[in-house]
């Protein structure tokens, strides 16, 4: 089998816990034969429509060959860039395989206009789009599919030899796409996003950019038989007990690269756990790290340290003596199918449905609005060498200055919080800052996650509001350099970004979260400030 997972310390003791009544009660077996009252009778309609997942191998298996044709006829047309404009699911997974293997594909899931801007000046006479997104509302897709065009036209190249598109088959963007000329994949509408990384989703972008998706599929389907088994061996139902029933339960899941091949998991796993479990006040909280963050060696008594490794093959998958964690292994199409099947199982464990995301559509209202309404910026609390300082009451009422406000925020925390950072800036031109999440775990003595804007409301963003309600929020945003329209909307993309920013911001304060947000108007000199508060 091409996965292998060892549990140690509380995590075993969750297993051997909760494993024998999962076998018992035939949750391997419910979950592949769909059955959608394993999560409770208020889950069971979500349930019943959300678990193709589970056959995702098979039926996409036909569209292998069709990925391929295209990608040879793009080739032909002289495509070498393939270019994919999705949010969350449609993102995340693509740009996990592509990146294992080495193989080039911009994603842009981001609405900073100077990361579009960017995207557009890299190689667009011989670059295709992939337009992904189940419904085609999103707004970010939507946007950046709109300038595509435009550039496309503006240097005398047909959109519809450049712009695929991946969505549900009956949505309004299907239909629109169909009209339009453009080659259209539609997917299983029974497999939710966070879900979709072996469906068209995740196969059309990573295929066109070069990838042997068949292997992928095979690599996944090494591991089916186990995952469908009532059995004490089975690799989802082991590592679904490691993570949702210690006790007490460790509600922070500190996720680690440690010698794996696989490139950027961990980002992927944290949107897939974060918005199946995070909900009606509880939930587990991925927070992804790297071999040197502070939380590994804190001895935090909330946090289940999980290690992404590569063994050697031996037969026996060992853990070092004295360990308290869970190390898994194992190939990229193996990985994605245990941790879908593990997180449906911590779902059932928690008591809740690891298929809706009931407040994620909150923070897309309130952007709505302040793109509807178009209201003046809320002004500045008060300036601190060049950075805007604003916040919710508790936090900025007991500052003066950049560090007594970062002072003012951590204080919010609970013995059992987190610090959520959220970056709306341009991570191609400012990746440094995301050193700030090792500053404050430093600083708080308490895990810290870190998501750049606005491609973490996707994901965690689902746990900020619905989940635990211990978290503190830094939002960090920046002055953007040059603007850039959208094409038939009234809103640029830098009106779009500190809209989504403050509408999430807005929705954070009327949860009773403290928020605490920092807009860098000099973004590379205020780095150092910030930094300089921080330590």
């Amino acid at each position: 089998m091409s996965f292998k997972i060892s549990v140690s310390g509380a995590a075993a003791e969750a297993v051997r816990a909760a494993l024998p009544t999962l076998v018992d009660d035939l949750v391997a077996s419910g979950i592949t034969s769909l059955d959608p009252a394993l999560w409770g009778s208020e889950a069971e309609a979500e349930a019943g429509n959300r678990l193709g997942w589970t056959e995702s191998v098979a039926t996409s298996r036909p569209l292998v060959a069709e990925i391929l044709a295209l990608r040879d006829d793009l080739v032909a047309l002289g495509v070498n860039h393939i270019v994919l404009a999705g949010m969350g699911g449609s993102s995340l997974a693509p740009e996990v395989i592509t990146r294992t293997s080495g193989v080039d594909l911009t994603v842009l899931d981001a609405t900073e206009p100077g990361q579009v801007l960017s995207a557009l000046a890299d190689r667009l006479e011989t670059t295709a789009l992939v337009v992904s997104s189940k419904s085609g509302g999103t707004v970010e897709t939507d946007s950046q599919r709109r300038v595509f065009e435009r550039a496309f036209r503006d240097l005398g190249i047909d959109p519809a030899e450049r712009i695929i598109v991946v969505t549900d088959p009956g949505s309004p963007l299907e239909a629109s796409a169909s009209a339009a000329g453009y080659r259209v994949f539609t997917a299983d509408p029974t497999v939710g996003g966070r879900f979709s990384a072996l469906t068209a989703f995740g196969l059309v972008p990573s295929g066109l950019a070069g990838i042997d998706i068949g292997q992928l599929l095979d690599e996944a389907e090494s591991v089916s038989l186990a995952l469908a088994v009532d059995s004490a061996d089975n690799p989802g139902l082991i590592l679904g007990a490691a993570i949702a029933a210690t006790s007490p339960r460790r509600a922070k899941l500190a996720l680690v690269a440690d010698g794996t091949h696989i490139v950027g998991f961990a980002d992927w796993a944290e949107q897939l756990i974060a918005e199946s479990t995070g909900k009606i006040g509880t939930g587990i909280l991925p927070v992804v790290l790297d071999l040197g963050a502070p939380e590994l060696t804190a001895a935090l008594a909330d946090v289940q340290i999980v290690r992404l490794v590569d063994d050697a093959g031996d037969e026996v998958f060992a853990t070092p003596d004295g360990a308290d964690e869970i190390r898994v292994s194992g190939t990229l199409g193996a990985q994605f199918l245990v941790w879908e099947y593990a997180t449906v199982v911590a779902g059932r464990l928690l008591g809740i449905n690891p298929f809706d995301q009931p407040d994620v559509e909150s923070a897309k209202i309130a952007t709505r609005g302040l793109l509807d309404a178009r209201p003046e910026p809320e002004p500045a609390a008060f300036i601190a060498d060049g950075i805007e300082v604003r916040g919710t009451p508790h936090v900025i009422g007991a500052a003066s200055d950049l560090a007594s406000a970062i002072d003012a925020l951590l204080e919010e925390l609970g013995p059992d919080g987190y610090v959520a950072v959220q970056a709306y800036v341009d991570r191609l031109a400012l990746p440094r800052l995301a050193e700030v999440r090792d500053l404050l775990a430093t600083l708080s003595k308490r895990p810290v996650t870190f998501g750049w804007g606005p491609r973490f409301l996707h994901s965690t963003g689902q746990f900020h509001k619905g989940g635990t309600p211990t978290g503190v929020f830094l939002q960090i945003l920046s002055s953007p350099a040059e603007d850039l329209t959208i094409p038939e909307r009234p809103f640029t993309f830098g009106e779009l970004i500190q809209a989504q920013a403050a509408g999430d911001a807005s929705v954070l304060a009327d949860h009773g979260r403290p928020v605490l947000t920092l807009t860098l108007t000099n973004p590379a000199a205020d780095l150092d400030t910030l930094f300089a508060a921080l330590r």
